[in-house]
């Protein structure tokens, strides 16, 4: 199965389907303290990834529950104070989608648009595995 930001599934037989209301998926993203804070006073989450914005990339960075390990090893290593963003997709007012990125084994979700905040279903500081 193929998930289309528009709301709709590709069914193994390629035929579409319509998700309905309550079927989100859950995406995350890892989020920097200060600008959760910049999010919440101004209404919606605009940053791309760590030091680029929407604006600068086209996107916002998102991952699969088992992809949030990697990212934060390979981006987020030297920040002790960081965020677990739980982003539910049926919630989203902007498009979203899987995307290939070269080199890795998974599509990784990705926001074209600010996530409003109410979309953003739990937010807790990031624990590593090995802790």
């Amino acid at each position: 199965m193929v998930v289309r930001g528009d709301r709709s599934v590709l069914r193994i037989d390629g035929t579409p389907e319509q998700l309905g209301r309550g079927a989100g998926l859950r995406i995350f993203h890892l989020a920097l303290p200060a600008d959760w804070s910049a999010a919440v006073a101004s209404g919606e989450y605009r940053v791309s990834t760590r030091g680029a914005t929407l604006e600068e990339v086209g996107f916002i960075h998102c991952s699969r529950a088992e992809q949030t390990d990697g990212v934060r090893a390979r981006f987020y290593a030297d920040v002790p104070d960081l965020l677990l963003l739980t982003i539910d997709t049926d919630l989203l007012t902007s498009p979203w989608q899987f995307d290939e990125v070269p080199g890795q084994a998974l599509s990784f979700p990705h926001v074209y648009g600010p996530i409003n905040l109410d979309a953003v279903v739990c937010k807790d500081r990031w624990h590593d595995s090995e802790a």
